[in-house]
């Protein structure tokens, strides 16, 4: 075992409750199967027009460098705390768990009540819309049932162990490699250097509306970049963590990075921007236009591999966080029941599960999208680089024992902090104070839960009998 169990105890790993299952390919497949899903292929034609032309590869490229920086920030926390929960563990000990760190974690479930089943619809949606493509009769209201009816097959996929889990997954991440190969080499193949690289007057001209637009352009590009630290949320089940959680993240990340920038680069190479930025399904009319409309159904049926591949990734990972919370006794008991033997959280994946098929029915593809990161980014992503940066000034003395230290700390966490909140720049107002009007709201519920069972900020000492650790 890594030095992760020696620096460190691993109370959910040590209890045999959780079993250490994925290896370093089960566990990037399953990274790789998230971050990708059906998001650039219904994406690439928005990046395109918020840069307004061929420049749109600069998204891609800032998106990937944030989170090239905050997988660092993601890769020392999960190898120093290979436990199911991820950020929820990591904010909990970075604020402190007997202070402002309960009222952190506890918002980070708050938020993940609405976001986590809010990005899986979205791959269901995407999946339901994308299918129109090939089935005209499949209406709005018939996509929403579709949609649902994966979110509910891909939830009896997953009632089953996570060794299993973990071979399945390398499985649909090989059709997700030929989904993008085959995008890749046909843009190649067609390509014309006039149509990637000709840009409209002004393109880079260094002004608000460029810096405006670049923002959107790399907001949405992150939105694609998510679920490189997928493995976290499944750090109790993670074999030899110290080591495999850090080259997980950091593989992801590169490889998916050089793949959305080629494809882009394809893509806008074989088809002029303008019509790039309008097409409801850029690979679908993409493949009709080189190899017609029989390829196109093909490749129509590989996006939706993708997007089964990463809804079956994001379910996997989000079910273990109620689980975590609900050991550490921030979240209803029940959530923390352990199926007798097939060893998975069972009520929390069937809650994620259901909540999944409910925002399915409802909800719409690009409206989740500002509104997921306006939850995430303040709390999760912005919260975590802080929280490594606690950590590291409270266990300085014992920072050469870290089963891995982020590469020219503190370099990436404040690349990630400063790149996040460029990202949430472009969200606009209105989204914004959505977002924080809803985490101010989970504060409400905190306090009034905390002076219920007198816990912090409140007088008296933390309840010990909340059935998990103290």
């Amino acid at each position: 075992m890594s030095q992760a169990k020696t620096t460190r105890p691993d109370p959910i790993g040590a209890s045999g409750q959780l079993e250490r299952g994925l290896g370093l390919w089960g566990a990037t497949s399953l990274n790789m199967i998230d971050m990708v899903g059906v998001g650039p292929f219904i994406t690439l034609p928005l990046v395109v027009a918020a840069m307004g032309g061929p420049q749109a590869m600069l998204g891609w490229i800032v998106g990937a460098v944030i989170a090239l920086a905050d997988g660092l920030v993601w890769a020392e926390l999960g190898a120093a705390m290979p436990e199911a929960g991820g950020s929820y563990v990591y904010l909990r000990e970075g604020f402190g768990r007997q202070g402002f760190g309960r009222m952190v974690s506890f918002l980070f479930i708050w938020q993940c009540l609405l976001s986590a089943p809010l990005s899986m619809a979205s791959g269901c949606i995407g999946f339901a819309q994308y299918a129109s493509y090939l089935l005209e009769w499949l209406t709005p209201p018939r996509q929403s049932l579709l949609a649902a009816a994966v979110a509910l097959a891909l939830t009896a996929i997953l009632y089953r162990r996570i060794s299993t889990l973990g071979k399945i997954s390398v499985f649909l991440w090989i059709g997700v490699l030929v989904t993008m190969g085959w995008v890749i080499f046909g843009g190649l193949s067609h390509f014309d250097r006039k149509l990637a690289f000709t840009f409209p007057d002004g393109a880079f001209s260094l002004s608000h509306n460029f810096f405006f637009g670049l923002s959107s352009a790399t907001l949405i590009t992150l939105y694609d970049y998510l679920g490189y630290y997928n493995v976290c949320y499944l750090g109790g089940e993670i074999r030899e963590p110290g080591k495999n959680i850090p080259r997980a993240i950091l593989i992801s990340v590169a490889v998916i990075a050089v793949l959305y920038l080629v494809m882009n680069i394809s893509v806008v190479g074989a088809m002029p921007w303008q019509e790039v930025e309008k097409s409801p399904f850029i690979v679908s009319d993409l493949v009709e236009r080189l190899y017609g409309r029989r390829a196109a159904g093909v490749a129509t049926g590989l996006i939706l591999w993708t997007a089964l591949a990463s809804v079956f990734s994001l379910l996997l990972g989000y079910s273990r966080i109620p689980y975590a919370a609900a050991l550490d006794g921030g979240f209803f008991r029940v959530f923390g029941r352990i199926h007798p033997t097939k060893r998975f959280p069972v009520v929390s994946l069937l809650l994620m599960g259901g909540l999944t098929m409910f925002f399915s029915l409802f909800g719409t593809l690009q409206g989740v999208i500002k509104g997921l990161l306006a939850l995430r980014i303040l709390i999760q992503f912005e919260g975590q680089v802080v929280a490594v940066m606690l950590l590291r000034r409270r266990l300085a003395p014992m920072e050469s024992g870290l089963p891995f230290r982020m590469w020219l700390y503190p370099l990436p966490a404040l690349v990630a902090l400063v790149g996040w909140l460029y990202a949430f720049w472009s969200l606009g107002s209105r989204i914004i104070a959505l977002g924080v009007g809803f985490i101010l709201l989970g504060a409400v519920a905190y306090l009034m839960r905390a002076a219920t069972r007198r816990e912090w900020p409140f007088a008296g000492e933390p309840r010990s009998d909340r059935g998990g650790r103290a």
